[in-house]
């Protein structure tokens, strides 16, 4: 946890709820592994992790498009640009509920979303145990939907301005793409396995036992 956060009253209550749904787990013989990082970490790697992502899709686009190449959107275009970013980085937001909801026993009962003011950090967390692939489509179907895909596009479309749009929201899939190899990472000794997102905290933790 970072120590420097005080915790806002929605991430308060959200602690409160996963520390009952851990206690849950320990009254059923299941260990606990935290998967899981600050928001400060998370945003210091989110664009190391993403790096060779932004390198290799700003070289494809010019690659295809050298040669009929312009950009003279002036301060109309970046406008496009900033509303376009507010507004898929909501979508993004929402596309991790959606996926999460259809996982979850509870659905759209068990996805909370919010901003982390600090941080300036939009957020969706989900409160219901996931299978580990469950979990990990839901952190990547972002950046898929609002990032590889119509970055693809826009690159075939010639479309700079669209392009840069959508390499930006390839780079804010960063942190997801952390947590992602996090949980990747983590081998489980175990037979059976559940991910819990983490009420305050990028990533998850697992909650393991023999059957």
């Amino acid at each position: 946890m970072d120590n420097n956060r005080q915790l806002t009253p929605a991430e308060q209550k959200r602690k409160e709820v996963f520390d009952a749904k851990c206690e849950e787990m320990y009254a059923k013989d299941y260990i606990k592994s935290d998967l899981t990082f600050s928001v400060t970490k998370a945003n210091m790697y989110a664009l190391i992790i993403m790096l060779p992502f932004l390198v290799g899709f700003m070289g494809w686009y010019f690659v295809v498009n050298i040669s009929r190449f312009s950009f003279g959107y002036g301060l109309i275009g970046l406008a496009v640009m900033f509303f376009a970013m507010i507004l898929l980085t909501v979508i993004h937001e929402l596309i991790h509920g959606i996926t999460w909801a259809a996982f979850a026993k509870k659905h759209f009962k068990s996805i909370e979303f919010g901003i982390v003011w600090k941080m300036l950090t939009p957020y969706c967390t989900c409160s219901d145990t996931l299978a580990k692939w469950q979990y990990i489509i839901g952190a990547a179907m972002p950046t898929i939907i609002v990032g590889f895909i119509p970055a693809i596009i826009a690159i075939y479309c010639n479309s700079f301005l669209l392009f840069l749009v959508f390499w930006i929201m390839i780079a804010a899939g960063g942190g997801d793409a952390l947590i992602i190899l996090k949980t990747l990472r983590h081998r489980s000794k175990e037979k059976e396995c559940v991910y819990l997102d983490h009420p305050y905290e990028c990533g998850v933790v697992v909650f393991e036992k023999e059957k």
